[in-house]
């Protein structure tokens, strides 16, 4: 069982769900990045997703799209990336990390090279936004022959043979984007999400998480009721954000922020 399997399993086993934050890897400046990551952990973080700065994230919202400017302006590449998570692991062996980001990257790496370099430092599982399980033929067997789980998207629109080809190709969990937008939009539906996730787990018994629109611990915890994973990324990083130039000051308000969100979920 992968790292991510394990966590989710123990989580069930728990009767609690997982809170999975963001945050861009190098924003605002590469020596936060790994004090930040020790930092949710601490203040409950069960997986950490650590998006890899790219020219043009399509799928972001002006907030990520400005993280990776930040981080991009302090040429934090895809190698800096895996070299943050391999540094992570020096201290703990435990918490999943999963890479999130856009393919060209990798491909400008190759395939197999970056699996290789992504799982000997300690990398679970890859989400690149841009890649659909159709143009995965290369990519979704490097990534699993190298223990690496590939996860995938699922939107509001995605209909029952589209939720079948993308669950039986996916590993780790699903991330169901809750909005129809970019990352950071609004007007969550709560009752829309909950119909969509039946829909979802019917065709599958992959954890499910969701993301997009989650913002304080109340959103959290109303998630926490119908979805196995939390998501929450523009909340955290528009702090880095407004903080960038006193970065301990971000760090402690996104542990206060995650610790009432996992107070929330449990309470859920």
């Amino acid at each position: 069982m992968s790292r991510i399997g394990g966590v989710f399993a123990a989580l069930r086993e728990q009767g609690r769900k997982a809170l999975v934050p963001f945050v861009t890897a190098g924003d605002p400046h590469p020596d936060v990045t790994l004090p930040l990551m020790h930092a949710m952990v601490e203040a409950g973080a069960d997986l950490i997703e650590l998006g890899v700065p790219f020219s043009d994230p399509m799928a972001d919202g002006p907030v990520i799209q400005r993280a990776s400017e930040r981080a991009l302006a302090h040429h934090v590449s895809l190698h800096d990336v895996i070299d943050l998570v391999r540094r992570f692991r020096e201290t703990d062996s435990t918490t999943p990390v999963v890479l999130m980001g856009y393919l060209n990257p990798i491909e400008a790496m190759g395939y197999e090279a970056f699996a290789d370099a992504a799982s000997a430092a300690g990398v679970d599982g890859v989400l690149t936004v841009d890649i659909p399980p159709e143009e995965g033929g290369d990519f979704v067997p490097a990534m699993k022959r190298h223990g690496i789980d590939p996860i995938f998207l699922l939107a509001p629109t995605s209909h029952r043979a589209r939720i079948e080809r993308i669950t039986a190709t996916a590993s780790g969990f699903v991330y169901y984007v809750s909005l129809k937008g970019v990352t950071g939009a609004a007007n969550l539906s709560l009752d829309s999400v909950r119909d969509k996730l039946a829909e979802i787990r019917a065709c599958t018994d992959l954890p499910v998480g969701v993301g997009f629109g989650i913002k304080d611990a109340e959103t959290a915890g109303a998630m926490a009721r119908i979805a196995d994973a939390v998501v929450v990324g523009s909340a955290l990083v528009s702090r880095i954000e407004a903080n960038a130039a006193q970065p301990d000051v971000a760090i402690n308000e996104i542990r206060e922020l995650l610790g009432t969100m996992r107070r929330a979920m449990d309470a859920a």
